[in-house]
């Protein structure tokens, strides 16, 4: 079972002791201190996604998400499900929205893992229909 967090900003993505790194950081991160080795340049609108190396953080920021998708699918769907295309960040109200089993006005971090494996198999087009009513300007 994969598990999922934040580093600074981005998704960190743990599967079978491969990382991934989903998306835009939004603040500097201390590479090292986080178990990694600095990645050099991101361009997530081209390329959402990126292998790290390094043996990654003991514990992530902002609450864990378990999924049954492994290696670079896992990577590719969060893509999918998370970022927003034209500057490749993570959505904030969809992670809240996930992180908090359909409450996206939910404060705070779960103590404990989400199961989020209905995140992996529900279809694109019906996430579509989710991320567009989500991310609809207020």
């Amino acid at each position: 079972m994969s598990r999922v967090t934040r580093l600074a900003g981005a998704i960190l993505a743990e599967s079978d002791g491969e990382y991934f790194l989903i998306g835009n950081t939004k603040s500097p991160c201390d590479w090292a201190a986080a178990g990694f080795e600095p990645p050099g340049e991101l361009d997530p609108v081209n390329r959402p996604y990126i292998r790290l190396s390094g043996r990654g953080l003991a514990e992530g920021q902002g609450g864990v998400l378990t999924f049954d998708l492994e290696g670079e699918p896992l990577a590719q769907a969060l893509a999918q499900r998370f970022l927003i295309e034209r500057n490749g960040s993570v959505s904030e109200r969809l992670w809240r929205l996930v992180l908090h089993r359909g409450d996206a006005d939910a404060e705070g971090i779960p103590d404990e893992p989400v199961d989020a494996r209905w995140l992996g198999e529900i279809p694109a087009s019906l996430w579509q229909i989710v991320r567009d009513t989500v991310l609809r300007c207020l």
